[in-house]
């Protein structure tokens, strides 16, 4: 009898298909998976027709992040994130950024990570002193379960729960874990041939997952890296933009410089005033925060008052400079600034 590791244990949203097969239901992708097998992450698998996550309390990283990193600009600005990751994704995108974990799973044999438990790992965000959690550096999707219980343990001790997302997640897991996630910043990456050629999946289901959480009511911001002749013409970030204007016009919008990686080694930086060419088109699309992204001193991160165009917070890199803010409001006009725990 095979002998079922600690971090493994039984998945949620899951159906039995007969013949031993299973269906995850937890993202898009909608694995069948055969017995022995696994799903696209690498970290679901069927075994004897019951489905096991293998990521369960695995942890391949824990660190404290200012929130901006996330990148949220507009949820507890100037806090603390206790941040965690397993190895595994769902996506495999040519450019990741982490790599080394995201992918590890699909290259190599066993899974690393430390083990840990919900109740460690609220500690040690209470013990830091973090406004919140992230499920970030890999997607949370795919360690959903532990992010889960977590999420619901950092709720009862008043920290707040925020995802760093594909979007990839399905509506049932979406609903499931809504009312326990306060903030999600979510990457919008392309057109539909984007997603296929450079991710390996489509771009409706991201649109339908950031429709769903807002109408749930949890806090999204979006990102686009935008990668020199992949998703970076004035079309395409016209449909970004427009996009985002029917779902929320203060929703924000980080568009960021892509640097080479991974596998993605064929094109240089995002020059500069693409950011800039990008963030006029949000903003002449009627969006009232758009950022520009991994260009620190730019001036791109700052926030400004969409009514009268007051500096509101001065961003250097994940720092805060001056804030001219007061209840949430632009201290020069009265105007209100979305978001959540605003200064």
């Amino acid at each position: 009898m095979e002998i079922i590791p600690k971090a493994a244990r039984e998945a949620l949203l899951y159906e039995k298909i007969g013949d031993g097969k299973v269906q995850c239901c937890l993202c898009s992708h909608r694995c069948q998976i055969a017995p022995g097998k696994r799903g696209i992450c690498a970290v679901r698998e069927n075994r004897d027709g019951t489905l096991y996550t293998l990521v369960y309390g695995k942890l391949i990283a824990r660190n404290i992040d200012p929130i901006e990193k996330k990148p949220l600009f507009h949820f507890h600005p100037g806090s603390r994130s206790y941040s965690i990751a397993t190895v595994g994704c769902n996506f495999r995108c040519l450019h990741c950024q982490n790599s080394e974990i995201s992918q590890y799973p699909k290259e190599h044999p066993g899974i690393p990570g430390e083990e840990t438990t919900p109740e460690e790992v609220v500690r040690e965000a209470e013990r830091a002193g973090c406004r919140s959690i992230s499920y970030t550096y890999t997607e949370p999707t795919i360690f959903f379960e532990f992010a889960y219980d977590c999420a619901r343990l950092a709720k009862e001790k008043g920290i707040q729960n925020v995802f760093v997302s594909n979007g990839y997640t399905s509506p049932e897991a979406t609903r499931l874990i809504a009312p326990y996630l306060d903030g999600n910043n979510i990457d919008l990456k392309g057109d539909d041939a984007f997603y296929k050629k450079i991710c390996g999946a489509k771009q409706q289901p991201v649109l339908e997952t950031i429709k769903l959480m807002k109408e749930l009511g949890v806090w999204v911001e979006l990102t686009t890296l935008l990668i020199p002749t992949h998703n970076d013409s004035e079309d395409f970030l016209k449909e970004v933009a427009g996009f985002i204007k029917s779902v929320d016009d203060a929703m924000p919008w980080h568009v960021t410089q892509f640097y080479p990686t991974y596998k993605l080694l064929d094109q240089p930086r995002t020059p500069v005033k693409t950011l800039r060419r990008a963030r006029e088109i949000g903003l002449q699309a009627g969006l009232k925060y758009v950022y520009e992204g991994n260009v620190p001193g730019e001036g791109g991160e700052n926030t400004y008052c969409p009514s009268c165009g007051e500096l509101l917070i001065e961003r250097v890199g994940f720092s805060l400079g001056a804030i001219r803010m007061k209840n949430a409001q632009c201290a020069k006009c009265g105007e209100a600034i979305a978001g959540v725990g605003m200064p």
